[in-house]
């Protein structure tokens, strides 16, 4: 559909970001400023994504101390990624964290630090799944937007809200195919949009949306790796990701404070050594014991596990104490009130493979953020998502301005092939509802050979069924818009599916619960 368009007269820029959060802001800023006109394209409005999720308190950001603690990270993030992280980017990724964080308050964002230095060095403030303090800061979501925003617009970045990434564009540069602009879907128009670009930053999050729970916006949609499949990327480390205990009632899709579980009362009351061992960390790992604790709120299902506080007359963590004000001001949920808590998909820990800038090997194409993997493992120590978005999403804006800079303008641009047919609003959902209830079923925390197996057959069913009720779109652009998301989270979920299945063996947030291997070492 649109193949009419004329590309090399369509609407361009320099860079395009694909993506709004903090990876994509950061790579919009760093792109401008190194003279590139920019443009943010994102599937809702802009800070939005993961980064700026309603669901949280905050968003905490660690980094090293000093150069002997840099090394130390270094070490410590390899070893709790399970050795299959890429050193070359953790050494890039921490090398980056503090001048990172010095950038941020050249912008105007007004990090927030611990209360005074005891409770800096509280245990509550070691992040997941590390051993020792860090330099700890946190992010804010107003002051964050506030100065973004200002960075943005005075910069004269162009930004393209409700724009959805549909498709790259390829075109021939010095004689090689590169990626030379977008196909995007205007939600509000509803119609397609092209836009031409010298070089394009993929920053559109994780692998969220093809779960029944996630905590992340509805606008995650996990749709931007199979594009990115399909010109020529591949991804890493893809079948681990963080799978977090939250809220589904009073509130649903609020993220649980895994610092207040030393505090907790449940049916069945596990063993306090092992709430004090889960309370280290927030998402699911089969790493440590207190997994039971995990395994336990998964099988309490949708309906969740029942829990409540017991907490001390005084000495209450500065970290807790944070969390019960913000869900009583913020959340209308009183410290005593029953809550109940079940399994979440939260933050991808990989994704599309990238280099030291955020190059994925495709010409004039780069990532940052969610959307890439490498940096982190099996496991990723608490506080380094936000750190990923903001190091490489810099670098990747960086890298992607000298490109656009560098390489001259491509010729014989082609719109990609829309499809000529599409399925309706109610096909679109009820198939999206399957894939992400057999992702749900199969794939997040008790995972095995033969459900990973069942899964994949639903996928390739899905994907029958997509073609049996697709009818000519004629000029239904949304019904052909739906199609292509649908066509390409499926082939995301088929990837993460084929992953998980390869690896047999239980490591981090991966758990095999039919690994023999496993059940005769215990």
């Amino acid at each position: 559909m649109r193949n009419d368009i004329d590309l090399n007269h369509a609407d361009g820029t320099d860079v395009l970001v694909i993506g709004s959060g903090i990876a994509g802001c950061c790579a919009a800023i760093e792109a401008a400023r190194a003279g590139a006109r920019v443009a943010i394209a994102c599937a809702g409005r802009l800070f939005s994504g993961s980064s700026f999720f309603p669901g949280t308190w905050g968003l905490g950001l660690i980094g090293p101390e000093d150069d002997e603690d840099a090394e130390d990270l270094v070490e410590t993030i390899c070893r709790v990624g399970g050795g299959v992280a890429d050193r070359a980017l953790v050494e890039t990724l921490v090398a980056g964290i503090r001048p990172s964080m010095a950038w941020l308050e050249e912008l105007g964002v007004a990090l927030k630090r611990p209360a005074s230095e005891t409770s800096a060095h509280e245990a509550a403030f070691i992040p997941c799944f590390d051993h020792k303090n860090r330099l700890w800061r946190g992010l804010t979501r107003e002051s964050t937007q506030r100065a973004f925003a200002r960075a943005l617009d005075g910069l004269g970045v162009r930004i393209l809200e409700r724009c959805e990434l549909m498709d790259l564009i390829e075109a021939d540069a010095c004689g090689r195919r590169s990626v030379a602009g977008a196909m995007l879907f205007d939600r509000t128009a509803k119609r397609f949009v092209a836009i031409a670009a010298h070089a394009v930053v993929l920053a559109a999050g994780g692998t969220g949306g093809l779960f029944e729970r996630s905590l992340t916006s509805r606008d995650v949609l996990s749709s931007t790796h199979g594009i990115a499949l399909a010109h020529g990327c591949s991804l890493t480390n893809i079948e681990f990701m963080q799978m977090m205990p939250g809220l589904v009632a009073p509130k649903r899709g609020i993220v649980f404070n895994e610092k207040s579980f030393r505090f907790a009362l449940m049916e069945p009351q596990p063993d306090a050594s092992l709430l004090e061992m889960r309370a280290a960390y927030g998402p699911f790992t089969c790493r440590l014991p207190s997994y039971a604790i995990d395994l336990a709120i998964d099988r309490a299902g949708a309906d969740g596990l029942a829990v409540r506080y017991r907490f001390p007359e005084e000495d209450v963590p500065e970290f807790v104490q944070v969390f019960c004000d913000w869900l009583e001001h913020e959340q209308g949920i009183a410290p005593d009130a029953e809550l109940r808590i079940a399994m979440y998909a939260h933050a991808a820990n990989g994704g599309i493979r990238i280099d030291a800038d955020g190059f994925t090997g495709v010409p004039g194409l780069f990532a940052a953020g969610e959307v890439t993997g490498g940096m982190h493992g099996a496991d990723r120590i608490g506080g380094l998502s936000s750190a990923n978005g903001l190091v490489f999403g810099r670098r990747a804006g960086r890298a992607a301005a000298a490109w656009a800079a560098r390489v001259p303008a491509p010729s014989c641009r082609q719109a990609p092939a829309m499809l000529a047919a599409g399925i309706t609003e109610k096909a679109a959902r009820d198939l999206t509802d399957r894939m992400r209830r057999t992702m749900s079923t199969h794939a997040m925390i008790n995972r095995t050979d033969a459900g990973l197996a069942r899964a994949l057959a639903d996928i390739d069913a899905i994907r029958t069924d997509m073609g049996l009720t697709a009818a000519p779109a004629k000029h239904d652009e949304p019904a052909v818009a739906r199609t292509i998301r649908l066509r390409s989270q499926l082939s995301l979920a088929r990837a993460m599916l084929e992953a998980m299945r390869a690896r047999t063996e239980s490591l981090g947030s991966h758990y095999r619960a039919d690994d023999n291997r496993r059940e005769r070492a215990e």
